[in-house]
């Protein structure tokens, strides 16, 4: 998320009543969760083992739970609790306004879009030209639909992403202050789900075409002319190039590339990346070829057991 403006090291300490280790005045333009982080981000770490990437990624201010040798160029926000700093800094900058009008008035609709009963739109929403949106279509504050979308019944675009802290008594929310951008020519299927992103953006490129029942998790890119069949879940922070065919039930793995042009078949549960055009099969997914022969040689095993066990008393 990109602030309003940029603001000082100083400031943002103040705001969330921590000590800082930097330069006073040292520049800060975003607030972004690691995997998504650019320069001028503020970025927050709450464990050791996750210290390292933190001060040692793209973002230029850190919040944290321990006093560290400070990263040249960059600052640290030292705090007792990182992860509620940050949702803290989250809401103010993002301050939460439900629209509870049917159509929000800062929603925008472009020419010759046809809008059926029970489409609800968030604030801010813009949706382009000559688009069809289904009955009980649902579009959170702030997401953008491009032109000649077709978005089928039930389905909801920008509901919160699933991320969370476990604390000893309940589970501490990731405040979502992402957007979804649908690009154009995209039609979604039926009782779809599409998240939008932590921090960042949701992205479905141009082209794309989805089948009914599929879930979307925050921040994760699909590329453009890629073919999504029924009941696929993809987690969050995925990256699928341009091409990419998930046949039905597919799953995969948070934080995970697919490469342009690859397959995965259908009930395959995809936990690495995907090399360009090629198949996968299977869970956890390989290449579908080498798969299937393995799959054949254990539906031989049992009669090569029994072989191998009538040799031995016999």
């Amino acid at each position: 998320m990109k602030l309003p403006s940029s603001y000082k090291l100083k400031d943002i300490a103040a705001l969330i009543d921590c000590k800082f280790d930097g330069s006073p005045d040292h520049i800060v333009t975003g607030l972004n969760e690691i995997h998504m982080v650019e320069a001028g981000d503020i970025v927050f770490v709450d464990h050791p083992k996750y210290y390292d990437k933190a001060l040692n990624s793209k973002a230029t201010t850190i919040i944290i739970n321990k006093q560290v040798e400070c990263p040249r160029g960059k600052a640290l926000l030292l705090s007792d609790d990182p992860f509620r700093d940050y949702n803290k800094l989250v809401r103010h900058f993002n301050p939460v306004h439900y629209s509870q009008k049917q159509i929000a008035d800062s929603a925008k609709v472009g020419e010759g879009t046809v809008l059926l009963p029970g489409v609800y739109l968030g604030n801010n929403v813009t949706i382009g030209k000559n688009c069809v949106i289904h009955p009980n279509v649902v579009i959170y504050d702030n997401c953008h639909i491009g032109n000649n979308v077709i978005i089928h019944a039930n389905t909801v675009i920008g509901a919160d992403g699933f991320y969370y802290k476990k604390r000893p008594t309940h589970f501490d929310k990731m405040i979502s202050c992402g957007r979804v951008i649908i690009e154009d020519d995209v039609e979604i299927g039926s009782c779809c789900t599409i998240d939008k992103g932590v921090s960042g953006d949701t992205i479905i490129g141009a082209g794309t075409k989805m089948d009914n029942q599929i879930q979307i998790a925050h921040d994760t890119h699909i590329g453009k002319m890629c073919l999504i069949a029924a009941q696929v879940a993809v987690a969050g922070v995925v990256v699928m190039e341009d091409g990419v065919t998930l046949w039905g039930q597919v799953g995969v793995k948070s934080d995970v590339r697919l490469g342009k042009g690859s397959s995965i078949l259908a009930q395959s549960g995809v936990v690495e990346d995907t090399e360009p055009g090629k198949s996968y099969f299977g869970s956890p997914a390989s290449e579908a070829r080498t798969k299937m022969k393995e799959v054949a040689a254990l539906k031989m095993l049992p009669d090569a057991l029994k072989k191998i066990n009538e040799s031995s008393s016999s």
